[in-house]
Parts: C-alpha cells; sequence; structure tokens
C-alpha cells in the first residue's frame, strides 16, 4: 500500500489531489456535537495543501436516499474544517455538477474545497458496477491524484472508496495507514493477555467478531444490551430487557465454544433496572435499582452494569496487555446509566497494555464522558470497518489501495 509519505515526497504541487475523507459527524440541526473524525483528517489535508496540492475532500454524511437533502449538507463539516485548517475552505453545492467543477478549477496550490454529500448522488453506493462506475469516472474528472483517508468507509464498496482508486494514482492517508497498523497489533502481532470489551444494543452486530476472537483472545467481556441476550441463553429472567431471541441458539453455541476453547467469556453478575426506558432528552432522574443478574424481576429492563459488575470487569482489564473495547456497557447518553461505560473506559486508562477505542459509540462515549482521548493507545475513527477487519475479511476500500 503506497503512502502518502512517498506521493509527498513525489511532488503534489499544483496538482489536483482528491481526499476521500470520513466527515460523517452528528449534527443536532446544523451544530456539529462531535469534530473527531474532522479533526482526524487533518494531518492529510494540512500536508497536501502546505506541499502545495489542491485539495479536494469529500465525503458521506448519514443515509440520504440519493438525492440532496438539506438534513445531510455537509456545509457544516467545510466550516468546521475551515475553522481547524485555519484558512478559508471552499464549498461546492453539488457533487460532479457546474458547482463542483467550477470550485475545483478555482483553487490556487496550497487551498481546499469540500464537495457536497457524495450520498447526493446515487451512483455512490449502487450495487449494480457500471453504475457505481460511472460516477466514479465523473469524480475522477476532478483529481490527479487520490488520497483514500476515510477510515470509516472502507468497509463499503462505494465509488468513491473503492472504484475510483483504480482510475487515478493513489495512497493510503495518515489516519488510514495509522488504523491498519494498530489493527495489525490486534491481529497479526498480539501481546497477552489479549481482552476484548463488547458492548451496544444487539449481538447480532457483533456475532462475526466474538466468533472470529473465540479463537483469538484470552478473555472477552460482555455488556450492553446485547448481554441480556446472553443471560438468557443461560436461562435467567430478563424482564423487559432487549433480547435478540433469533440469537439465542447462535449465542448457547459461543458460550460453549469459549468454555472449550478456555476463552473466558464473562457476563455481568448484576444490573441496574428501571421501568422503562430512560428520557434522554430531559436526562430526568431514572431511580433505577441494581440486582443480581440470575435475579432480575419479570417487569423490568435492564440498562447498565451494575456496581459488582463494574469492579469485576476492571479487574478483567487489569493484567491485560491488549485491549479492545467496541460498544458502550449501557445507556451512557443518561448519568443514571453510564457507570458501566465509565468503568471500561477508566480500567482501559489504568490498564498498563495497549488499549484501542474501537470506533463508533465507544468513541462519543469517551468524549461525552469527559476522558483524555491521548490517553488511550488508539481511538479509532471507524467502528464497523475495525470490526470487519477483526472478523478476518477484506475491506473494499482498503484492497482498492493495496494494488
Amino acid at each position: 500500500m503506497k503512502t502518502i509519505d512517498e506521493l509527498l515526497s513525489e511532488g503534489v504541487a499544483g496538482k489536483r489531489v482528491f481526499v476521500r475523507a470520513d466527515l460523517n459527524v452528528p449534527l443536532d440541526g446544523t451544530t456539529i456535537t462531535d469534530d473527531g473524525r474532522i479533526r482526524a483528517v487533518l494531518p492529510t489535508v494540512r500536508a497536501l495543501a502546505e506541499a502545495g496540492g489542491r485539495v479536494v475532500v469529500a465525503s458521506h454524511l448519514g443515509r440520504p436516499k440519493g438525492a440532496p437533502d438539506p438534513a445531510f449538507s455537509l456545509a457544516p463539516a467545510a466550516a468546521r474544517l475551515g475553522e481547524l485548517l485555519g484558512a478559508d475552505v471552499a464549498f461546492a453545492t453539488d457533487t460532479v455538477g457546474d458547482s463542483a467543477t467550477a470550485t475545483v478549477a478555482g483553487l490556487a496550490g496550497g487551498q481546499v474545497a469540500v464537495l457536497e454529500n457524495l450520498r447526493f448522488n446515487a451512483g455512490e453506493t449502487a450495487k449494480d458496477d457500471a453504475e457505481r462506475g460511472a460516477f466514479a469516472d465523473r469524480l475522477a474528472g476532478l483529481a490527479d491524484l487520490y488520497v483514500g483517508d476515510g477510515f470509516g468507509a472502507v468497509h463499503r464498496k462505494h465509488a468513491s472508496v473503492y472504484d475510483l482508486p483504480a482510475r487515478l494514482p493513489h495512497a493510503a492517508g495518515f489516519l488510514i495507514a495509522t488504523e491498519v497498523g494498530v489493527l495489525k497489533k490486534l491481529t497479526d502481532d498480539v501481546r497477552r493477555p489479549y481482552v476484548v470489551a463488547l458492548g451496544g444494543a444487539k449481538v447480532s452486530d457483533k456475532l462475526a467478531v466474538i466468533d472470529e476472537l473465540l479463537g483469538k483472545a484470552d478473555r472477552i467481556l460482555i455488556g450492553g444490551g446485547m448481554a441480556y441476550t446472553f443471560l438468557k441463553a443461560k436461562g435467567y429472567e430478563i424482564g423487559t430487557s432487549l433480547v435478540q431471541e433469533d440469537q439465542l441458539s447462535a449465542v448457547t453455541e459461543y458460550l460453549e465454544r469459549a468454555e472449550k476453547n478456555g476463552v473466558e467469556l464473562v457476563l455481568p453478575v448484576d444490573t441496574l433496572v428501571a421501568e422503562s426506558f430512560p428520557d434522554l432528552k430531559t436526562k430526568a432522574p431514572a431511580h433505577p435499582t441494581t440486582v443480581a443478574a440470575d435475579a432480575m424481576p419479570a417487569g423490568k429492563m435492564g440498562l447498565d452494569l451494575g456496581p459488582e459488575t463494574c469492579t469485576l470487569y476492571a479487574s478483567k482489564l487489569a493484567d491485560a496487555a491488549t485491549v479492545f473495547w467496541n460498544g458502550p456497557m449501557g445507556v451512557f447518553e443518561h448519568p443514571d446509566y453510564a457507570e458501566g461505560t465509565k468503568a471500561v473506559a477508566q480500567a482501559l486508562l489504568d490498564s498498563p497494555g495497549y488499549t484501542v477505542v474501537g470506533g463508533g459509540d465507544s468513541a462519543a462515549a469517551v468524549r461525552i464522558l469527559g476522558f483524555d482521548e491521548k490517553a488511550f493507545g488508539h481511538i479509532s475513527t471507524g467502528g464497523g470497518a475495525s470490526l470487519e477487519y477483526l472478523e478476518g475479511k477484506t475491506l473494499p476500500g482498503l484492497a482498492a489501495l493495496e494494488d
């Protein structure tokens, strides 16, 4: 995989450099609530601009239906990128139309532009190779070089991620190079004990990675909504907690295989329960109670790890040489149900090992709960991409950069 350092050494001055970034930031109206993904691409954009490149940044945001939708405009992200760069950033109001053509043509060396949301064009996400390729052809007309740096999208076979690199000289940006290096430490060069903490709502989202980790990890800690499917598989009452009935047989098989393989699969021993899901807008007090994981009342809903489990999970992380964490341990957006996620995050900080936060809600939780991002070994920008890499899948966006 050619790196951006090699590209820079060959010279980019005056050349149009298409940077496929991941500016898929959370918005409250037009206000960005977490600019972590924008900050992650800054080193690549800044290096190309300082080398005299005419930098064309492109990304998706949200899931528009292949047509312009103001709710998903990248205009706020473009403005924030300019603030972080300390320079004016031009904004094209379309992807490959008149505005994009004129905006790119107007760039001088060292200047930066952002194209409108790539998913406003149906060709970006098309299943049909020809339709996707036609859009990639039009994008290629805006550039001389391609730099892939949107790690959060490399698991998607989309035009700007997969098809466009084949049409231009290409290289991996600083972010992708870093992400791949980190993931290799979790797959090819693992220091042990290797402990994985998995949370989030649905066990179905994690089945494939659990399947792979049962042959690689020494210890797997289960939390979040997915824990209740595991607890039900053990025959426990889980009240009205989130459960995926169609995954019970798979979970049962994983529990059996973990024991057979000598992998310690750790489940909550107590949990916080309440009558219903909390109000995340008002964050009104929820008044949860703590119950043993094998003694949940029939009418109650589990929403976070209990204090004994927090202590247990911290102890299971204390001796880890390598830690990967993906998925919150509870409804961390509400202060009454944030302690489980806080406990795991703090345990990673206290761990002497190499700690990786696997993007998505886990990365958001680190920032929302006030932890120092720099204190972790690495915080990934791509939750789904990280998981698929750990599952052993070939990621289209990385494969496209390797040839």
